[in-house]
C-alpha cells in the first residue's frame, strides 16, 4: 500500500476505520472518549493462565496481594503495575509497558510459571522467589526468614482459596506508529498540526477535548478514508 498522508500500513488504516465507526455510533462524546478502551482483568488473567499453564486462582491471588489489581501501582522499591514487576524483570520478560495491564499480567504469569518449573511445582517456594528473589531462596534453602516474605506467601495462599474478581479497567488506546498528516486544526485560537496532536494523544488524550470536537474528528476520519480510497483507485491504473 502506498503512503497516504502518513498512513502506511493496514493496521493504521484499521485503526482509523474503527475510530470512525465509534464516532458514527456515539452521540455527544468528547474526543478523548474515542481513545479509551475497557479491558477485563478477569479475562486477561484467564488468558494468561492458559498461555503459561498456571492456575488462574494463583495469578489472581498474586495480583490481589501485589497491587489489589491496580495497573498504576508503584511500590517504594519501584515495582510497577498489577503484578508489581521490577523494571529489569519486566524487560527480561518482554514487557515494554508495565502499566499496560495486559502486558503486565502476561509478564507476571510468565515469571511465576518459570519459578514453578524451577521449584518443581512448589507454589510456596515460587511465591517466596517472586517476592524476595531466587537468590534469597537459594541462600536460605527455602522461604527466607523475612517477615514480609513469609507473610506474603501466607497471604497469597489464602487468596488462592477465595473467589476473586479482578474487575475491569479503562485504558488509553495507543497507536503503534506516529501519524504524520499534513493538516492543521484550528479551534479556540489554538493551532496544532496532526503530528503534534498525535503526541498529545499518547501523553494525555483529555487535552484533545479542547482541540477537536466530535464533528472535527469525524470529518478528519472521513477525509483520510476518502483519500485512501482515491489512492487505491490510482494504483490500479
Amino acid at each position: 500500500m502506498s503512503q497516504v498522508n502518513g498512513i502506511t500500513n493496514v493496521h493504521q488504516q484499521n485503526l482509523y476505520i474503527a475510530g470512525s465507526e465509534r464516532a458514527r455510533n456515539a452521540d455527544n462524546k468528547s474526543f478523548s472518549s474515542y481513545m479509551k478502551e475497557t479491558k477485563s482483568l478477569d479475562n486477561i488473567f484467564e488468558q494468561a493462565a492458559k498461555k503459561y499453564n498456571v492456575p488462574v486462582n494463583l495469578l489472581k491471588a498474586i495480583g490481589k496481594a501485589e497491587s489489589n489489581f491496580n495497573p498504576d501501582a508503584v511500590s517504594r522499591a519501584g515495582a510497577q503495575g498489577v503484578m508489581q514487576l521490577m523494571p529489569a524483570t519486566a524487560a527480561s520478560l518482554g514487557v515494554k509497558d508495565s502499566f499496560d495491564p495486559e502486558q503486565n499480567i502476561m509478564g507476571g504469569a510468565k515469571y511465576i510459571s518459570q519459578l514453578l518449573k524451577k521449584y518443581d511445582g512448589n507454589t510456596k517456594l515460587a511465591l517466596a522467589a517472586y517476592n524476595a528473589g531466587m537468590g534469597n531462596v537459594k541462600k536460605y534453602g527455602g522461604i527466607p526468614p523475612f517477615k514480609e516474605t513469609q507473610n506474603y506467601v501466607v497471604k497469597v495462599m489464602k487468596y488462592m482459596d477465595q473467589e476473586l474478581g479482578a474487575g475491569s479497567v479503562t485504558t488509553t488506546v495507543k497507536s503503534t506508529a506516529p501519524v504524520n498528516i499534513p493538516v492543521t486544526a484550528s479551534l479556540h485560537n489554538r493551532y496544532y498540526t496532526i503530528p503534534q496532536a498525535s503526541k498529545i494523544i499518547t501523553e494525555d488524550s483529555n487535552v484533545l477535548d479542547t482541540i477537536f470536537s466530535e464533528q472535527d474528528y469525524l470529518k478528519l476520519l472521513d477525509i483520510l478514508l476518502k483519500e485512501m480510497e482515491e489512492d487505491k483507485e490510482k494504483d490500479r491504473y
